[in-house]
């Protein structure tokens, strides 16, 4: 495990509490997105925690008021503070499920069997989405750049926008004689660890560091918290840029085209699938743990490997019949065609292909009431 995992895990059981604010194949992708389900049944109640990724915040308020309004006896409360935050919260005991960018490692699985039983718990896809590279350069829109050149600007070798690794290949952008100002996230976060892990994949000579949650303390720079944080330093920073889910970037800024082989790639969700395509199921876990492995250094043309496969990571079993059912419901949603399309709706994710989403539903079928 990640030192930085470790010390969440280690504090939140600790603690034993968290304040909820808001609260098959080797290629496991299909053609249709979302799995078919059919929602049916009245009196369905209960309340359901989680605690996690600030990157699924925007689809996460869509799946409740969907669900709510389906089920109106029902709660589902999530707060965004952070992947980190809300593996520590399932670990302690004080949420229902987590929302991760990042799936459970093997210590963390080992500890999740404390508090879920012999079983631990399983991650489970169920949102896809694209890493912006967004930037603040004004007079500037577009903007390309290869795995080097943006860790190299991240690791500050890099620090003014005339630099020619840039220029040469944006030969047709006035870039201007500006100081760049990489922004970092401050909290341990999922997103963090996705892009560190593309930027050791796909520039290695030049990001030696392991990828985690928390930025390199040994790399200085400005930092906020959360995807809006961060986007919002940048809007308000000339010659900024970070990275940042997707669903959080808006008109306020302007996003990166990135090298993949002989080609500049754009950030969309159709990119983002293409990427996902890639994926392998991670290998010596149970079979209904679909955590997945991404190949963030791939030529495969039309891929954006900026990407992060976010999972709701829950027990294998839980006390609470209520819990249990309710749960079920919950993800089952979430999986759906109906779901997928609203998360794409509000934060413009890639939907899960089918395939993936059926194992994912298999898995939700699985969890059971503890004997």
């Amino acid at each position: 495990m990640k030192a930085s995992r470790l010390r969440v895990a280690a504090a939140m059981l600790a603690a034993g509490a968290v304040t909820l604010t808001g609260c098959g194949s080797d290629n496991p992708t299909g053609e249709t997105p979302g799995a078919d389900r059919v929602y049916e049944g009245e009196g369905l109640t209960g309340t359901l925690t989680g605690v996690g990724s600030s990157a699924q915040a925007s689809a996460m308020n869509a799946w409740k008021t969907g669900f709510m309004s389906k089920h109106p006896g029902t709660t589902i409360l999530y707060s965004p503070d952070g992947s980190g935050a809300g593996r520590g919260a399932l670990l302690a005991g004080a949420a229902d499920f987590a929302g991760s960018d990042a799936y459970l490692d093997e210590e963390e699985l080992e500890l999740s069997k404390q508090v879920c039983g012999p079983g631990g718990a399983i991650d489970i896809p169920v949102y896809i989405s694209p890493i912006s590279l967004a930037f603040n350069i004004p007079g500037v829109e577009k903007l390309k750049l290869d795995p080097k050149t943006i860790a190299q600007i991240f690791r500050n070798e890099i620090n003014n926008w005339q630099h020619p690794a840039i220029a040469s290949q944006n030969p047709q952008a006035d870039l201007p004689d500006l100081k760049i100002t990489a922004v970092n996230r401050s909290d341990d976060s999922g997103t963090t660890e996705n892009f560190t892990d593309y930027l050791s994949a796909a520039a290695p000579k030049v990001w030696p560091e392991e990828p985690g949650g928390t930025w390199p303390g040994s790399l200085q720079g400005e930092n906020a918290k959360g995807n809006s944080g961060v986007v919002k330093v940048v809007a308000n920073t000339k010659g900024a840029i970070t990275y940042a889910d997707d669903s959080a970037v808006d008109d306020s800024v302007s996003t990166v085209s990135v090298k993949v082989g002989d080609e500049y790639v754009p950030v969309t969700p159709e990119a983002a699938s293409n990427a996902v395509e890639e994926a392998t199921r991670v290998e010596g876990r149970d079979k209904n743990d679909i955590a997945l492995e991404l190949d963030r250094s791939t030529n495969k043309s039309g891929a954006y490997p900026i990407v992060l496969v976010s999972y709701h990571i829950v027990c294998t079993q839980y006390e609470s019949e209520q819990t249990v059912e309710l749960l079920k419901e919950f993800e089952s949603y979430v999986l759906s065609s109906q779901g997928q399309q609203d998360a794409q709706e509000a934060a413009s994710s890639a939907p899960l292909p089918r395939g993936l989403a059926r194992q994912a539903l298999q898995a939700v079928k699985s969890v059971e009431v503890a004997p």
